[in-house]
């Protein structure tokens, strides 16, 4: 596996990392505890040493999880998780919270369940409009000082959030979603961080599953998959978006690879401190996920997907509406 370093930061971490919080909410029911330690390990052994969760992940479930399985491999992973929120116990339904009293106390939370002396990149989940960036950053900034935080992250953060952010703690990465699913950090957020010298770290790099090709209109979801409530996944969006899947096959084909490896290949080749998360519950998946880093997309490969795609409207809100109204514009 090779190896990216996140921004100028010099944080060094597999170019393909691990998104673990399916395993334990959102996509379905958790899947069986040894199983899953099982394809956590499995992805240490595959080269693949950065690993995402969060306090809030399955009420400290997920926090758990990554700490059993990870805990024989200290010094070769980077471990990142995140605060933000109320009660871990209730999700992100409960609300936001960044006051520097709560960031202590899920800092604490979280040594404990991930068995580390120190959080190797801690995101700020959720902007907290409630509390001044500036305020949240020297909280961090002191948790740096004190040697419980290595880095600080921020997730879903606007533009000018992350300049307020870095002036006062350097900004190792930033966390949000992009995939040919969702391009909008193309717009503002992929330039400042280019400028700032901060890396980017998607999520849902497979679009929540729907670029891997295996979901259509017919497609049901269990009834615990947050996917029940998205707009982009009804059927009739499912339908109208399978259109930019088309494209990722034809390209795939002639890769002899499969579409979620185009798609995490092409987002590999947007910037070299780009470094996205799939995520997977299967060991085959995740060597699938891996293999994408061995794709090579050529400058003719990257310039088809691009007028192919450029004409498609993707259709359908990304969240439903209680969750687009957290995050930062």
């Amino acid at each position: 596996m090779q190896k990216r370093k996140l921004g100028t930061s010099g944080l060094e971490v597999s170019a393909i990392g691990f998104g673990a919080m399916g395993m334990s909410q959102s996509y379905g029911p958790p899947g069986p505890r040894e199983e899953m330690i099982a394809v956590l390990r499995g992805a240490v052994e595959r080269g693949v040493t950065f690993f995402d969760t969060a306090e809030v992940y399955g009420g400290g479930h997920n926090e758990e999880l990554v700490g059993e399985a990870l805990a024989t491999y200290k010094g070769r992973v980077v471990i990142a998780t995140k605060f933000g929120f109320k009660d871990p116990a209730a999700g992100p339904g409960a609300g936001l919270d960044s006051s520097p009293k709560r960031i202590r106390q899920v800092v604490e939370t979280s040594l404990r369940r991930l068995r580390v002396d120190a959080i190797d990149l801690l995101y700020q989940h959720r902007v907290d409009p409630a509390v001044p960036i500036e305020e949240v950053a020297g909280t961090v900034k002191d948790l740096i000082n004190e040697g419980k935080v290595k880095n600080f992250g921020l997730s879903e953060a606007s533009a000018k959030t992350i300049r307020r952010a870095n002036a006062v703690q350097p900004v190792t990465a930033l966390q949000s979603e992009y995939s040919l699913f969702w391009r909008e950090p193309e717009n503002e957020i992929l330039p400042t961080c280019e400028e700032l010298g901060i890396g980017f770290v998607p999520f849902s790099p497979l679009g929540k599953g729907f670029l891997t090709g295996k979901i259509d209109e017919k497609t049901t979801f269990d009834s615990s998959d947050f996917r029940n409530t998205v707009p982009r996944f009804t059927p009739e969006n499912r339908k109208a978006n399978q259109a930019i899947v088309d494209v990722l096959t034809r390209v795939a084909e002639r890769k002899k690879a499969t579409p979620a490896q185009i798609a995490l290949a092409w987002l590999l080749a947007q910037k070299l401190w780009i470094v996205p998360i799939p995520g997977t519950k299967k060991l085959e998946r995740l060597e699938e996920n891996i293999g994408a880093a061995s794709v090579e997309l050529t400058s003719g490969d990257l310039r088809d997907i691009e007028n192919a795609t450029s004409t498609i409207a993707i259709k359908g809100a990304r969240y439903a509406e209680a969750q687009e109204r957290m995050i930062d514009r």
